[in-house]
């Protein structure tokens, strides 16, 4: 079975209602990946999953921690939250940089998937700012040094471009319509899987002894709409990608 740690899509609304005079406010945590976790479970992927508030103060520190996993998959939690461990942001006291500590788990033999969202590569306003990390470095795309987003409320497709990796076989060529996607560059030594609008959607690269991933979508809304999420590919995709990514037949 492949373990997966999936860090972030998750996030906290805070919200002020005005009645008349009366304003009171009210908190909910949102869960964007409940429809991934379910189709990995169905296809047999184990997965831990760290809701973005709890990244900071929970995320490995060590290889041994990360070696309890086979992948970490990081989607939509910027690089600030891996950095700045309470420990640094509120004491003072030193930590693990754990963007270094990714780099060499997976130059060791692990797998890491970052996907897309206003929160990944460099985000909404730059906000995420993966850009010259050792995350970009081990990554199968480099990142723009500005806000990435490409916004295409209309609908795009992506197409499969090298069917015969293991990521996207049996995959349709076409793919149903997604609603945006993060603008980066392939590198040299990537393999490109699949396009969109003539941009990188999917990468896969070797990195070490390990493998690296990029999906330059979302996984859930808004950039996934149903029509993306409800196709049979969806659940094929992401199993498919992380048992690769897990060096693992497919």
């Amino acid at each position: 079975m492949v373990k997966v740690l999936l860090a972030g899509e998750s996030w906290v609304s805070a919200t002020i209602d005005h009645k008349g005079y009366d304003p009171f406010a009210h908190t909910q945590v949102e869960i964007g990946c409940e429809r991934l976790l379910a189709v990995l479970a169905a296809e047999g992927v184990e997965v831990t999953h760290l809701r973005s508030h709890d990244v900071a103060e929970k995320f490995p520190q060590t290889l041994e921690e990360l070696g309890a996993y086979d992948v970490v998959l990081l989607s939509d939690v910027g690089s600030n939250t891996l950095l700045l461990h309470p420990d640094t942001f509120t004491r003072g006291r030193p930590a693990p940089n754990r963007l270094k500590l990714l780099r060499e788990w997976v130059r060791g033999g692990g797998g890491l998937m970052m996907a897309g969202g206003y929160l990944s590569f460099q985000g909404f306003e730059g906000k995420a700012n993966y850009h010259r990390t050792p995350i970009e470095e081990i990554l199968p795309v480099d990142i723009d040094p500005f806000d990435d987003r490409v916004e295409a409320p209309e609908g795009v497709r992506a197409q499969v471009v090298r069917s015969g990796h293991p990521v996207v076989a049996g995959l349709d060529r076409e793919w149903p319509i997604l609603l945006g996607y993060q603008h980066t560059t392939l590198k040299p030594d990537a393999e490109l899987l699949a396009t969109v609008e003539g941009d990188v959607m999917l990468a896969a690269r070797r990195f070490g002894e390990g493998r690296t991933l990029a999906f330059t979508s979302d996984i859930s809304p808004h950039w996934a709409p149903e029509e993306f999420m409800s196709w049979d590919g969806y659940r094929k995709l992401f199993a498919q990608a992380l048992t690769w990514l897990a060096g693992r037949e497919i």
